[in-house]
């Protein structure tokens, strides 16, 4: 495991990477969460069984110890400056940036910006708020031109499945993978009344993953 850090805005954001594969995947965390979240761990698990290396980092409100996230400027700011440290510290070959909930919503903005990886992974895309489909975070999907796979469960309360689709249907077929996770909430738990366990999700995850990344040729 590697560690360092990458300077923002007058302070240190700590990164810690995992795997020794030529392909780099940069996780980042949800608004509560954090690199080192039990959910992080799953997840950046999950990613290295295909054989990729996995950054993981804190935004700098986690960073400095504040409980409430930066504003979406300063959150892609920081995804920036570590995807380029990444590219600094491990010369990777392709690079694939996302994250879970709002992590994957800062790095989906970014791609929406400006193309700055090979793929991108978005792990329970927070569509809306919940309880309030009326706010949606769509405006940008569109313009991301990254290969996208998007992991969503049915029973996830940020992002209602008749809304996603219906804004899945807008987007380019050919760059956007949608993935729905049977019976699975905002972090991928089943309960016993679906006849799923964890490791069924977890072999789904990892199935969906290995073939998304071989036909974009990531891993």
């Amino acid at each position: 495991m590697a560690r360092w850090t990458v300077p923002v805005r007058d302070s240190e954001v700590p990164v810690m990477a995992e795997g020794d594969g030529s392909t780099v995947v940069v996780l980042a965390h949800g608004a509560g969460s954090h690199m080192e979240h039990k959910t992080m761990e799953w997840l950046a698990g999950l990613v290295r069984q295909t054989g990729a290396s996995v950054a993981r980092f804190n935004f700098l409100y986690r960073a400095c110890g504040r409980p409430l996230p930066d504003r979406m400027p300063l959150l892609v700011q920081t995804y920036r400056a570590v995807v380029d440290s990444v590219r600094g510290q491990l010369s990777p070959k392709r690079l694939v940036v996302g994250g879970h909930s709002m992590g994957g919503r800062v790095a989906s903005v970014m791609e929406s910006e400006a193309r700055t990886a090979d793929g991108l992974l978005l792990f329970a895309y927070p569509l809306h708020p919940p309880g309030q489909p009326e706010k949606l975070r769509d405006a940008h999907l569109a313009s991301i031109q990254t290969p996208t796979l998007q992991f969503s469960g049915t029973r996830d309360e940020f992002c209602t499945r008749g809304l996603m689709e219906a804004v899945h249907q807008r987007l380019d077929a050919q760059t956007w993978r949608l993935h729905w996770i049977e019976g699975a909430d905002h972090s991928y738990s089943v309960g016993r009344a679906s006849g799923r366990t964890r490791k069924d999700v977890e072999a789904e995850i990892v199935e969906a993953l290995t073939g998304f990344g071989s036909g974009a040729g990531l891993w």
